[in-house]
Formats: structure tokens, sequence, C-alpha cells
């Protein structure tokens, strides 16, 4: 193929969909995005989206990941969206009986800018976190990391998409991918409409496996139903992205906050299959949640829940990507990971580069989907 006759049908319509989108048409390939649902409804929609490298990763995956940084920098300029793309820092600090110090040590080993701050130094780094809920024995700051306002970034990544000759469909239900004479063929709609395609790329987050799985491709999944709660709009001074023992917080471009933390998400009740969206969400969790963040920003300010986000969040099972082309099945290409918001940017980018040349990109060699053979 070239970039002016290939036909590429992306399925999904969170960051790693359109991202890959809009890099295809830019590039000059015929290109038809198709969404389920709206765009940036399902786990782009209710992620915390905190843009890091942070905590332990393979050397790979560390290195992919800081080249995602880069990219999401170039794009808030390219685009103008310091408001909806930030870096300020993330904060973070062990929970009672642990300690990061270990933490912070082999991040300066491995050269991630990485801050042992007392408590009493934390409110000139990074001001809006009470001094008295940081542990005792300091906090780690990472000023080069951020935070993003995905359903803003996806809507003006749409935006060039479309203006690039790109197509839109949403609402278009649950489709498959059609696979005629051994090899992927385009996708079909819930309505029964068959789009034709050279490559089919499936980026439909949590649903990937399934939809692998319908083509005879299992792929390994640790996926668990998570909760995001948005706070009504809240004077604060928070800039940086908050990762303490009992809740995440970053602020939001509304003047919002958005919430969420492993035991809130263990206590969301998933009713049958978790893709079905059933699940219910405890007023307990929720306020919880809003009394955990109250403790740690400056003042302890009232909060209030505006909004929730209950849902799958895809992760692999070995915690790491899955990109690339499924062996199995030619002209199919896949994009499954837990860090979608980090590395959306750059997969998309990649992804595009490997559908339009067939040259696998060499940054992607251990994110393969074959590992799990």
């Amino acid at each position: 193929m070239t970039s002016s006759t290939a036909r590429v049908v992306v399925l999904g319509g969170g960051i790693l969909g359109v991202s890959t989108a809009a890099h295809l048409a830019r590039s000059g390939a015929s290109v038809d995005l198709v969404t389920e649902a709206a765009p940036a409804s399902g786990a782009s929609g209710r992620s915390l989206a905190w843009l890091n490298s942070a905590g332990p990763r393979s050397t790979a995956y560390h290195s992919l990941r800081t080249l995602a940084l880069d990219r999401w920098r170039t794009l808030a300029h390219r685009e103008d969206l310091g408001h909806a793309v930030r870096f300020d820092g993330g904060l973070t600090w062990a929970a009672p009986g642990a300690s990061h110090r270990e933490r912070h040590a082999r991040e300066l080993s491995i050269g991630y800018d990485s801050r042992w701050l007392a408590p009493g130094e934390v409110a000139r780094w990074t001001p809006g976190v009470d001094p008295a809920a940081v542990a005792e024995e300091g906090a780690v700051f990472n000023p080069g990391e951020g935070w993003a306002d995905l359903p803003t970034v996806v809507a003006v990544l749409l935006e060039r998409f479309r203006a690039d000759g790109g197509r839109l469909r949403t609402g278009a239900g649950p489709a498959r991918v059609v696979v005629a004479g051994g090899r992927a063929r385009g996708v079909r709609t819930a309505s029964g409409e068959v789009l034709d395609a050279d490559v089919v790329v499936l980026a439909t987050g949590a649903a990937v496996p399934r939809d692998l799985a319908r083509l005879g491709v299992a792929v390994p999944e640790d996926t668990p139903v998570a909760l995001l709660v948005e706070t009504e709009p809240v004077g604060h001074a928070l800039r940086a992205v908050l990762n303490t023992p009992r809740v995440a917080v970053r602020p939001t471009p509304a003047g919002t906050l958005v919430l969420d933390s492993g035991w809130a998400e263990r206590e969301v009740v998933v009713h049958g299959d978790p893709l079905d969206g059933r699940h219910e969400v405890r007023e307990r969790t929720v306020e919880g949640l809003l009394a955990e963040a109250t403790r740690v920003l400056a003042g302890n300010p009232p909060l209030r829940a505006a909004r929730r986000g209950v849902g799958p969040k895809p992760i692999p099972g070995d915690g790491e990507p899955v990109v690339g082309p499924v062996g199995a099945v030619p002209g199919l290409h896949v994009l499954f990971t837990h860090s979608g918001a980090t590395l959306g940017v750059v997969l998309g980018e990649f992804t595009a580069r490997e559908v339009l040349t067939g040259e696998p990109v060499p940054l992607l060699a251990p994110f393969r989907l074959e590992r799990f053979a």
C-alpha cells in the first residue's frame, strides 16, 4: 500500500483509536473511524489520565513512556492545548509502614526527574496540598509528569481527522472485524453495514480480548471495573497530579477535580459480564473518595460529587501494552494497553507508520501479541 491508496478502518473512539485515525488521515490514507457510542465515552472518558513513567517498569516500557511524554508536549504546543494538557508534576507518598525511598533512588538511577520533599517543602513545589497529610518520611515529586483532559484532546484530534478527509461514524454499536480468505477485509457495524478495508485497527479498549477471541485469538487480560468521581467546581490551588495511599486527585480545565483509588475500585459491584455495564457504585464509596480527597488538599475544602464514571479499565495480563499486527489474522492490527492516556499519542503515530509502510517500529518489538504464545 501507499498512503494515498490505503483503505483503513479504525475501531474505537478513545484516545488510542482517534490518535491512530488522525495520524493515518494526515498521512493521506482513506480512513473510516467507527465508534460504538460517542467518542471518549469509554475508558478515555473516565480516566485519571496521569501522564507519567513512574513506578517499576521494564527498560523498554520506560523508554516508550518517556517518548510518549515528549509527544504529548509536542501535541499540546501544536494544537494550543495548554488548558487541557498540563505538565505541573506528580506527587506521591507511601502508606503508613511503607517507604518510597527505594522508588526515589531507582528513579534517579534511570535518569527520571525525581525530587525528595520533606512535608514542609511540598507547598513550595506543588501548591494545594495539605502538608499534614503527607507521610512523615516525605514524598516523591516528579516535575516532568502531567495530566490530560482526554475528551477535550479527542475532540481536537477529531477536528483534525475530519479536516484531513477522515470519515467518522459514531454510535455504530458493537462492530465486528470481517475476515475473508484468511485475512481482515473490513468491518461490519451493528446495523449490518460493511466497510471494506485493506487494514483494520482494533482499538476497542477493554473489549479487545472479546473481539480477538471471536477471531480465535487469545490475549490474557487483568481488566478490573474502575470508578472515577468528578467533583463540582471548587476553588483550589492544585495543579499537579496527586497519588496518595488512599486517593488519586487531579485538576480539570473546568475547575473541578477527578478522583480514583484502588480500594474504591474494589468496592464496585459488578453484575454479570463487566462489558455489559451493569455496575453498582455504593454511595459510601463515593463519599469515602470525597473525604479522602478533602483530607489531602490544602484548607481541606468540602467536596461534592457531580459525576461518576464506572466501567472496565483495560489491562493486559502482564501489564504491558499489546501493539501491532495480529499474526493469525493478516490485515488486522491491535492496540490494547493499561496506559492509554500516556501512550495514546505515540502509539497512534507508530501504528499509523506500521500500517502504511509495513515496516515494524523496533521500539514496539517487546509489546507484540506473539509474546503470549
